[in-house]
């Protein structure tokens, strides 16, 4: 079965595409990588999508335009997977983009993504998944993070990469493990031998990051950290943001732009009294990412972090990280695994809709909180698949007792 995953984070700066081929053997599922590409939102629509976003307000009819305008931009990441696969796939999984995740006293009451599915399947002819997270609110659970359900397959002990002769050859013994994304938000999930996968949002990674990026140098990121590490920690700055409640409360837990966002960062600064140099708020805010998902994997005590995500393209925060595992953690990437970096959660959107497709649960109630298992997402058909000829349409409807 060929789909096509798609995925626009809490950077919104554009969509990863993924192309997959999945196969079964047993109790084994056979993922075989088939493309990836990315498309990056034109300013115009990062300043729309960054208009709407909390705490900035908004209206129905901005809503209702972005809505549709994400839909022809998926739509056109959906049509470019479909050539990576081929020319031909089974379905496409469009999340959207998060717009608002309402989340009231830890727990999640409702999730708001946009992009216009149907577009997206008028555009490629075959069903399109959508809307992943709100089943899984509706069973109790935070809806998010969904990509442990990827983590804990690939990194699963008993798998080909969980633990076997190459990892006892070229790593520690075999211990808990973690999968680390590194989007707007950084999200943790850890694999252990005979316990229930746990998985959560840690805290920003790029979001403040990014924040800081916008306001002091007037440009989207800190490209390669290069900032950031001509800077130096500010050591009541950072004493200030970890004293953030979010750290210290326990998963299940997500979060987002609803929280660590631009206003947040701006009540931060405010706050010391004195100005920070640009190059020292960025140093300070790597940190801060680095500590917080340090202290989570000194948590668990996991042996191994398999990264993903934007954010290891930044060589600083991957150098603050793997400086803080100090030999009790090891750091590599996903693309040792076979799965390209940054195309990691496009690939895990992938697999969620080979779930969904049979029935079976994407979201893991020991990661969201759930009461049960959810299968997620909501299908947007696009009529009869290609080369099957459709029904004749009745002409009458005759009701019988």
């Amino acid at each position: 079965m060929k789909i096509v995953g798609l995925m626009s984070g809490t950077s919104y700066d554009g969509v990863d595409v993924a192309a997959a081929e999945f196969s079964r053997d047993g109790d084994t599922l056979r993922l075989r990588p088939l493309g990836t590409a990315s498309l990056d939102y034109d300013d115009g629509l990062r300043a729309e999508i960054g208009a709407l976003l909390p705490p900035g307000g908004t209206t129905i009819e901005a809503v209702c335009r972005l809505d549709n305008r994400l839909g022809e931009v998926f739509a056109e990441a959906a049509a470019v997977g479909v050539e990576l696969a081929g020319g031909r796939v089974d379905a496409v999984v469009s999340p959207g983009q998060t717009v608002f995740h309402w989340v009231e006293a830890g727990r999640a009451r409702g999730t708001l993504q946009l992009g216009a599915p149907a577009r997206v399947a008028a555009r490629v002819g075959v069903p399109v998944l959508s809307d992943l997270r709100s089943a899984d609110i509706a069973a109790g659970g935070q809806g998010a993070p969904l990509v442990p359900a990827f983590d804990a397959l690939l990194l699963d002990p008993g798998g080909p990469d969980g633990g076997g002769d190459e990892q006892r050859r070229s790593g520690p013994a075999v211990g808990p493990r973690a999968a680390l994304n590194l989007g707007g938000i950084a999200n943790l999930t850890v694999v252990a031998p005979g316990a229930p996968v746990l998985g959560y949002d840690v805290g920003p990674a790029n979001a403040l990051l990014d924040a800081a990026a916008r306001r002091f140098l007037g440009r989207p990121c800190d490209l390669d950290g290069a900032r950031a590490a001509a800077g130096r920690v500010h050591p009541e700055l950072l004493e200030l943001l970890l004293a953030e409640p979010y750290y210290a409360a326990p998963p299940p837990k997500s979060t987002g732009k609803e929280l660590f966002h631009a206003g947040y960062l701006d009540g931060m600064l405010a706050a010391l009294g004195a100005p920070v140099a640009a190059d020292d708020v960025l140093a300070t805010l790597t940190e801060l990412t680095a500590r917080a998902v340090a202290a989570e994997c000194d948590r668990f005590g996991v042996t191994e972090v398999v990264a993903a995500g934007g954010g290891v393209r930044n060589p600083t925060l991957r150098g603050r990280l793997a400086a803080l595992g100090d030999g009790r953690w090891r750091l590599r990437t996903t693309d040792e695994l076979g799965v390209p970096a940054q195309a990691k959660e496009a690939y895990a959107f992938a697999l969620l809709g080979w779930l969904s497709w049979h029935g079976l649960p994407g979201a893991i109630p020991s990661v969201t909180g759930a009461r049960r298992a959810a299968v997620l997402g909501s299908w947007t058909p696009a009529g009869p698949a290609h080369g099957v000829v459709p029904p004749t349409p009745p002409r009458r409807l005759v009701v019988t007792a």
